[in-house]
């Protein structure tokens, strides 16, 4: 699907996409030694249904976990989707199997009122987050600048959900460059699906009712987002290609050369190199150092083109702007990349 569904979600605040449990699955598998001991916080959740609530609370003993707190947003409604009528929300606590049965019943989970809405900003939840030492969740994407400012601020750990854009967001980027965040593990491509509430429109393609009659809709581009390493992070990525000066042009308004796909990095250029963000989901640290991107603001440009360079360029008086030989390249962001 295009992503317009997720461009009209954010204009109208409406971006309550609900994860699916095997994309859960997937990811928290590679980071099972970080939780022994730990407190977990899921704080964009409705958490008796929430699939990160499920996860947890079922895996709780596998894990080791010392206790699973999750809290909603303007819900005390046991549907789904009950559109945050509520103006009090609830958190629920769980803190391990108390009969025996290995199961999280109902009378093992604590349910306690907060005093407002649930939102994550509010001085109740920010107490529940100081509580927690990991933080494990789907933000709203039209928040996630707040969102991770928030988790940096508290210092805390976190696995989260967002959108593959976030990377070139003046807010994150510097945290990237810095290896104090990256990318997660399972997800490097394709979309994802995730249910949505009954009064979203669903007018594109991939998008649908499950057999259960969720709606659901299909969502490119979308990552986790953590600051927990795992193994698979340090591999480093197999090159094949050599440098041939005809095959990889410089930027004339960049000391780097073009690449256009993560593959096709040479082997032996000690250079620098502009390559796409998603270059992030193969990104090896010890291999690779991050050195700025082709944003507006980037002290890398050695020249701004303007439309009174050329006409055919239109008003181009940004950084961001890729030329080749006089040409046009890209308007989309690269990383500007070294090896080590």
């Amino acid at each position: 699907m295009a992503n317009k569904n997720l461009n009209k979600a954010k204009e109208a605040k409406k971006d309550e996409f609900y994860t699916q449990l095997e994309d859960i699955n997937n990811e928290l598998r590679h980071y099972r030694e970080h939780f022994r001991g730990k407190t977990v916080l899921c704080n964009c959740d409705d958490p008796r249904v929430s699939n990160f609530f499920t996860y947890f609370a079922y895996n709780f003993e596998f894990l080791g976990l010392e206790k699973l707190i999750t809290t909603c947003y303007k819900n005390q409604n046991i549907d789904l989707f009950s559109q945050n009528k509520s103006e009090q929300a609830v958190y629920l606590v769980y803190e391990g199997d108390k009969n025996g049965d290995h199961i999280p019943n109902a009378e093992e989970i604590g349910v306690k009122p907060l005093k407002g809405d649930g939102d994550f900003r509010s001085k109740e939840c920010i107490e529940l987050l100081k509580e927690a030492d990991i933080v494990v969740t789907n933000p709203p994407f039209s928040l996630f600048r707040e969102y991770m400012a928030q988790l940096m601020e508290y210092d805390k750990k976190f696995l989260i959900i967002g959108n593959v854009n976030a990377i070139t967001y003046k807010e994150i980027f510097p945290l990237i460059m810095n290896n104090q965040i990256w990318l997660g593990a399972s997800i490097h491509s394709g979309d994802r699906k995730f249910w949505v509430p009954n009064d979203y429109e669903l007018n594109a393609a991939g998008c649908g009712i499950d057999e259960t009659g969720r709606k659901f809709i299909r969502v490119k581009g979308v990552r986790w987002f953590t600051n927990l390493d795992y193994k698979e992070r340090h591999e480093d990525i197999i090159l094949y290609k050599h440098y041939i000066p005809e095959e990889y042009p410089k930027y004339d308004n960049y000391d780097a050369i073009h690449i256009d796909k993560t593959e096709n990095i040479p082997m032996d250029y000690e250079g620098l190199m502009g390559v796409p963000i998603t270059f992030m989901d193969k990104y090896n640290p010890n291999q690779f150092e991050i050195l700025g991107i082709t944003d507006r603001d980037s002290p890398l440009c050695t020249k701004v083109y303007t439309k009174e360079d050329s006409p055919k360029y239109g008003d181009l008086n940004r950084r961001s702007v890729l030329i080749v030989n006089g040409e046009y390249k890209s308007q989309f962001p690269r990383l500007i990349i070294r090896r080590k």
